[in-house]
């Protein structure tokens, strides 16, 4: 058979195939848009994919925060978070009676839905009895008693850092009292329920065994008839979804994508036969159709160049991080695809020490953000830090990482684009664009405050791992089109045990101004979460100034050093007079602002409070909020010379 009839034949059987191809890709998209929970995947999806996964989320097409689940039993409402099998929720009324220290509190009970699809379960709790106060209790001498409430009720419950095993057997003089699962921080250090009760309850899910016989073996779909029973639908297109970017289960990238190939696999072989095809070169060119197909739709790039190009150590350190990290959902493009999609970089946003950031335009229309790192910079930390941190995320307040590249010695990292760029040029006067007279109101700013801290309590308790940035400042804080905070820039940061409290670093990591003492004297006390506690609490005064807290054009030394003014006012009780403060209501919210920073900022670390405290001070009243002691401040005049402290550029300017 001559070249030029194998290849006409083969068009002929493409032109039959390639319908079958875009069918089958067309049924469910790796990752579904839902408002400001961001990308949600399997084994949730949207009402409009309803067969694209096993729990549906209402009102993604919505930005207000009101997402839901409803399932056959029940309805997981104010749904604010979603990762990998876990929905996080809030719950109002529980926050406000905790932040009153109301003990209506103890009265509330959380229902968890029921499902023949799922299972669910708080993931941190703990169970609290609730007696009558005449009742005679005996308790183990680990186990408390809370008596503020005697009034109504007392109340019993075991250490709150301490897992209860399954099947404990409670005391039974606890058999008279009413038994309560309440959702708990996964971190405190203190015995006061009011203080680690948590009004976030993390839900794990767990796909019944039904669902998941029906899924891995029978290769079909979870479904409920009319009368709320099980069954297993027809379909293998879960079977991308679910096992590729949900369920996981042990399975490799490579497997995933074979099985993804498979629909199309037997499409082909069924074509071959219905053709009469014999011919072995007609076979192989379809074959090649196939494995283009599924590589361009998993952004797979085979590595041709290791034919002629001999890597580099810091290429075989990003590779080896890749193919151990092989399940990263982040989608990895060609460099010839980076440079289509910022039109051969010319909307430069602009430039910091790891490299250069430009606007492009993904195929879809989305419009992204570019960050091409520059070569001779570090090992490859930067590359692995962002990848490896941001993949780990999925959260309103933390920039989303949509793809990367890396080919040859060119790396790129593609972010969502953040159309009001960085935090700095809104709060800066030297940094505001030309012929732009705008000024944040104060309820922004509050807004923007409860945003990164909420972003930041997620880093440090929300993950499978802890996550410091060592890098927070305006310039890393982007903002999207509502002025919705998301931190960005995660080049310096440190991924370690989620209950490690004191992580080693060699060296000090961030910008100066806003790193904290312990970063360059252990005499301050050990590097922890506490340092990016710091961080924030500078970056918040900041935000109340408008202004750098170190200012050098200033020629009287008592206003050198902006936390050393404020706090001389708010010790006196003088009005604020700052610029944004137009009434009653802008003056709380700064005083607010004010007090939980100059708390973040206190010199010794167990000084500080956990980001969760201050989510909790800045949403609750002024009253309650005491000035903290006056912390060791003096201004750096100078950084030491041998720091480096150009950090990531951000993804807007």
């Amino acid at each position: 058979m001559s070249l030029l009839s194998i290849l006409f034949k083969s068009l002929i059987i493409v032109s039959q195939f390639l319908p079958l191809v875009s069918a089958h890709y067309a049924k469910c998209p790796p990752s579904f848009d839902c408002g400001i929970l961001g990308q949600i995947k399997f084994p949730f999806t949207t009402t409009q994919f309803p067969d694209c996964g096993v729990l549906a989320i209402h009102g993604c097409e919505e930005q207000a925060a009101n997402k839901s689940i409803q399932v056959s039993h029940g309805r997981l409402n104010n749904v604010i978070n979603v990762e990998d099998f876990m929905i996080t929720v809030t719950d109002d009324d529980t926050r406000n009676l905790l932040l009153e220290k109301s003990c209506k509190a103890f009265s509330k009970n959380f229902t968890l839905p029921t499902t023949p699809l799922a299972s669910f379960y708080i993931k941190y709790n703990i169970t609290i009895f609730r007696c009558s106060p005449s009742l005679s209790v005996t308790l183990p001498s680990s186990f408390y008693n809370y008596t503020s409430c005697s009034d109504y009720y007392n109340i019993y419950y075991g250490p709150p850092n301490t897992e209860i095993p399954p099947g404990f057997d409670w005391p039974k003089s606890l058999a008279p009292c009413s038994r309560i699962d309440f959702a708990v921080k996964d971190e405190t250090d203190t015995n006061d329920p009011f203080m680690f009760l948590s009004s976030q309850i993390q839900i794990q899910v767990q796909l019944s065994e039904d669902c998941n016989k029906c899924l891995h073996h029978q290769r079909g779909k979870c479904h409920l008839d009319s009368q709320g029973k099980f069954y297993c639908g027809k379909g293998s297109h879960l079977l991308r979804t679910g096992l590729g970017l949900g369920l996981g289960f042990g399975l490799g990238y490579s497997i995933f994508n074979l099985f993804s190939c498979l629909p199309l696999l037997l499409n082909l072989v069924t074509l071959i036969f219905l053709y009469g095809i014999n011919s072995a070169a007609v076979i192989v060119t379809l074959l090649l159709v196939v494995v283009l197909a599924c590589s361009s739709r998993t952004k797979i790039t085979p590595p041709t160049y290791l034919l002629f190009w001999k890597e580099n150590p810091t290429h075989q350190i990003i590779e080896k991080f890749l193919k151990e990290h092989g399940h990263l959902p982040s989608a990895r493009y060609n460099y010839s695809e980076v440079k289509k999609m910022t039109n051969s970089f010319r909307n430069k946003l602009g430039q910091g020490g790891f490299g250069c950031v430009y606007k492009g335009k993904l195929q879809d229309g989305r419009d992204v953000a570019v960050k091409v790192l520059t070569e001779s910079k570090g090992n490859g930390e930067e590359f692995i830090n962002e990848v490896a941190s941001i993949s780990m995320t999925s959260h309103v307040n933390i920039v989303r990482l949509l793809g990367f590249s890396l080919d040859g010695s060119k790396r790129a990292l593609v972010y969502e684009f953040m159309p009001n760029g960085s935090l700095e040029k809104f709060i800066y006067e030297d940094k505001k664009p030309l012929k732009v007279d705008f000024q944040i109101d104060c309820k922004t700013l509050h807004d923007i405050a409860i945003g990164v801290a909420r972003g930041l309590e997620y880093l440090h308790r929300g993950c499978n791992t802890r996550i410091l940035h060592f890098d927070i400042k305006p310039h890393n804080i982007l903002l999207d089109e509502v002025f919705c905070p998301k931190i960005s820039d995660f080049g310096l940061a440190k991924i370690c045990k989620r209950k490690e409290s004191i992580v080693s670093i060699f060296g000090a990591r961030g910008t100066a101004g806003y790193i904290a003492p312990e970063m360059f004297s252990r005499n301050f006390g050990g590097v922890s979460h506490k340092s990016d506690v710091y961080s924030y609490g500078m970056m918040v005064l900041e935000m109340v100034g408008q202004r750098k807290n170190i200012n050098v054009a200033v020629d009287h030394s008592s206003e050198l050093y902006f936390p050393h003014w404020i706090y001389k006012r708010l010790e006196s009780n003088q009005g604020l007079g700052l610029q944004c403060i137009k009434n009653e209501t802008d003056e709380e919210m700064i005083r607010k602002m004010t007090v939980v920073s100059l708390w973040c900022i206190q010199t010794n670390p167990s000084n500080r409070p956990a980001m969760s405290k201050v989510v909790e001070m800045l949403e609750g009243s002024l009253e309650v909020l005491q000035i903290p002691p006056k912390p060791f401040m003096s201004s750096p005049s100078t950084s030491p010379a041998h720091m480096n402290f150009e950090t990531c550029s951000s993804l807007s300017e």
